[in-house]
């Protein structure tokens, strides 16, 4: 089982490094899911990743209490935004936009719900 839970959290780490890229890709659930894994599976990527100076810090916060960083909300506000008019310049059918809006909002809305860390 150390096996799985390792190779899921290696395929979890590189989505969470492909988030950092993609707008609709999210980063730290998949970094969050990598602690999770590397937790059961190898307590050397465990502190590796819990002692990284750019990935820890996101991970302990929601860990501790369940809080994003400001600057980290600001960045996923600024991601939906573009992400969004990058659809409406494109002319995407009122749909797609109608349920791109409404998704993008409830991320929204719970990023800017959880605590500042």
């Amino acid at each position: 089982m150390r096996y799985i839970w390792g190779s899921i959290g290696l395929i979890a780490v590189c989505l969470g490094l492909l988030g950092i890229l993609l707008p609709l890709l999210p980063t730290v659930p998949f970094l969050l899911l990598a602690a999770f894994c590397f937790a059961r599976s190898s307590e050397r990527l465990h502190s590796w990743m819990m002692d990284h100076p750019t990935l820890g810090p996101p991970i302990q916060d929601w860990q501790d209490s369940g809080a994003i960083s400001l600057k980290a909300k600001k960045l996923a506000t600024l991601s939906v935004v573009a992400v969004f008019a990058i659809s409406w310049v494109l002319d995407v059918k009122a749909t797609v936009l109608i349920f791109q809006a409404v998704t993008l909002s409830c991320v929204m809305l719970f990023i800017w719900t959880r605590p500042d860390a």
